[in-house]
């Protein structure tokens, strides 16, 4: 990467955003980001506002002239706003749909214009809560089913994102690459709109029940932020890469019953585990899905991706770090 390559990060000061940031600049490249705070944090990115090729811009997707503006000086966007957290989209359902399909539209629209590469970011909700059979992992070909909980309106906003994005690749030229996240977790997350990991951690460290949701028999897979922002660079720089799905995620699969107790025993805490029903902690008519793991034999093939962290790595990194902002006074 060559330090007049030029990024637009759109969701900027998110989590997953942040860390793209900082890889970018660490590559050499001059980077932009767009955040209305929304739901991101200057905290976040506050480590990288001295950095001479790092330009943050307060505003929205929504803002079509800013959108263009920013879009004219960059070479490529990776598309990452969105309304993100099980708790979010099931209290704000409006705000979630027209956030993540109104501000695709702009964001594609806006690269159509000035002819950029767009990385959609997606994520593994679109499959629904279908079981993957017989192999139990989900492949980027796998149907999906959704089903008429509330709880499916990010999953149906986020697969029409995908089908809007395609779209504009087959009708209109514009070349665009698809990212289906499992579980991004990793420092700088906040438990704060559902996000089970720091939840977990931040419950444990103080001491308090550590609430399962549901029988905690569900399973889940966890990737390492790192992990997953160098597979979104690689993808955005693989010209084989355009008008493709991937599934970016870890593979190894544990259930959420699992996962309470591994996150108790490796902070040393005497926290209680306790189970709490879904319609308990998100209200009548809420849908979970029982098993989301991937099949990454895909990206594995187009840009040889293997993750680097297990989950105890993981977990310790975060547990780390949400240490560390306690003997510090800051609330995690």
């Amino acid at each position: 990467m060559e330090h007049s390559d030029r990024f637009l990060i759109t969701g900027g000061a998110g989590f997953i955003g942040s860390w793209l940031a900082e890889s970018l600049l660490d590559l050499g490249a001059e980077v932009y980001l767009l955040d209305d705070l929304s739901t991101g944090n200057l905290e976040n990115i506050q480590h990288l506002m001295e950095h001479p090729n790092l330009h943050f811009v307060l505003g929205s997707v929504f803002d079509v002239k800013t959108v263009n503006r920013l879009m004219e000086k960059c070479h490529s966007v990776f598309h990452l706003a969105a309304a993100v957290g099980v708790r979010l989209i099931f209290e704000r359902p409006i705000y979630t749909l027209t956030t993540n399909v109104k501000g695709t539209e702009i964001v594609l629209e806006s690269a159509l214009r000035y002819g950029r590469k767009v990385l959609i970011s997606s994520t593994s909700e679109v499959y629904g809560k279908d079981t993957p059979l017989p192999y139990g992992r989900f492949k980027e070909t796998d149907d999906i089913t959704l089903g008429i909980s509330q709880r499916w309106c990010y999953a149906a906003a986020k697969a029409l994102d995908e089908h809007l994005a395609l779209a504009y690749y087959r009708q209109k030229g514009l070349p665009v690459i698809i990212c289906r996240y499992f579980n991004t977790v990793g420092p700088r997350q906040t438990g704060a709109y559902g996000m089970v990991i720091p939840r977990f951690v931040e419950s444990a460290l103080a001491g308090r029940p550590i609430q399962v949701y549901g029988d905690g028999n569900q399973t889940r897979s966890f990737t390492w932020v790192g992990d997953a922002v160098d597979a979104t660079i690689e993808l955005m720089i693989a010209e084989h890469a355009v008008g493709e799905i991937f599934n970016v995620g870890n593979d190894e699969a544990i259930t959420i019953r699992e996962l309470a107790f591994k996150v108790r025993d490796l902070t040393g805490s005497d926290s209680e585990v306790t189970f709490t029903p879904y319609e308990e902690a998100y209200g009548k008519g809420f849908e979970d899905i029982r098993c989301r793991v991937p099949d990454i034999s895909k990206i594995r093939e187009y840009i040889g991706y293997r993750p680097t962290h297990d989950l105890t790595q993981i977990l310790n990194k975060v547990i780390e770090h949400s240490t560390k902002k306690l003997g510090a006074g800051v609330p995690v």
